[in-house]
């Protein structure tokens, strides 16, 4: 039998009760616990864990990530100020070189900039202050509702609804579904104001698979961004990255709304998702 895929979850803030800590991801966690084989094996385990800070300026267990026995890193950037710490991003590093596969995903303007010293991670991701998008024209605030939110922040819909996504081809392997018409996934949840991220040209590795569109201004906007194993000048093979837009597409908010989010979220949410539920 073989081995299930360790995943962490992990977040880059300590836990909050009023922010979205770890446990507001719990659908998430629950449902990859779930994933079993014809055989009933689990396929995945799951740990999910908040950001702590230990006394040589770091978290524990980012920071020694590459001597962990961990096989993916989803990393949700969810801090506007403090976040990964040199250790930290020195320990991924280290664990994408030894082959680990990682998920990144942040939100709009600067929310999850300390991912920016990632290697080729941090160059994917597009923020307001750092690294912004090489594409002048989109440094303006797409959406116009929230005022206090500055770009990059795509406008897909509301939380609790979904949106069609458009499959960039060929279609990537992390996008087929046997189970959809199409053969691909056709749908994400939404989210008032998502981030920005792009595949630098001199990335041969990396490229836009999936596009959204804002419900705003009608514009594109990528949502999904892949950089595929390559080898590094020191002959590591780097393991998968991928680039996400928004946490918002795997938080429980977004799933189900009746599922809570912290005060300061201040939009009407929708009831797409509700309503398309299955019974």
């Amino acid at each position: 039998m073989a081995k299930p895929i360790r995943i962490l979850l992990q977040t880059t803030i300590p836990t909050t009760e009023n922010d979205w800590s770890i446990f507001r991801f719990s659908m998430l966690q629950n449902y990859l616990a779930s994933i079993q084989d014809e055989a009933g094996n689990s396929l995945f385990e799951v740990t999910g864990r908040d950001y702590e800070s230990d006394a040589v300026g770091g978290d524990p267990v980012l920071s020694n990530l590459d001597k962990s026995d961990f096989d993916e890193l989803w990393l949700f950037g969810l801090e506007v100020d403090n976040g990964l710490t040199e250790k930290d991003i020195a320990g991924i590093n280290a664990f994408r070189q030894r082959g680990g596969g990682i998920l990144t995903t942040r939100d709009h303007q600067d929310m999850g900039c300390s991912m920016c010293g990632l290697i080729d991670i941090g160059d994917v991701h597009y923020f307001n202050t750092k690294n912004p998008d090489p594409d002048e024209s989109r440094w303006s605030r797409d959406d116009s509702y929230t005022t206090y939110i500055s770009w990059p922040n795509y406008h897909s819909g509301a939380n609790g609804d979904y949106q069609k996504i458009t499959v960039v081809e060929p279609i990537h392997e992390l996008l087929k579904n046997p189970n959809s018409p199409s053969g691909s996934i056709e749908f994400f949840p939404t989210h008032p104001h998502e981030g920005g991220i792009g595949a630098p040209g001199g990335n041969t590795s990396a490229r836009v698979i999936a596009l959204g569109k804002s419900l705003v201004t009608g514009r594109n906007f990528n949502l999904v961004v892949a950089i595929e194993h390559h080898q590094d000048n020191q002959g590591n093979v780097l393991g998968r990255a991928v680039a996400n837009s928004s946490f918002h597409h795997l938080v429980d908010y977004n799933w189900d709304i009746n599922k809570g989010c912290p005060t300061f979220v201040d939009e009407q949410p929708g009831d797409g998702m509700k309503k398309s539920r299955v019974p």
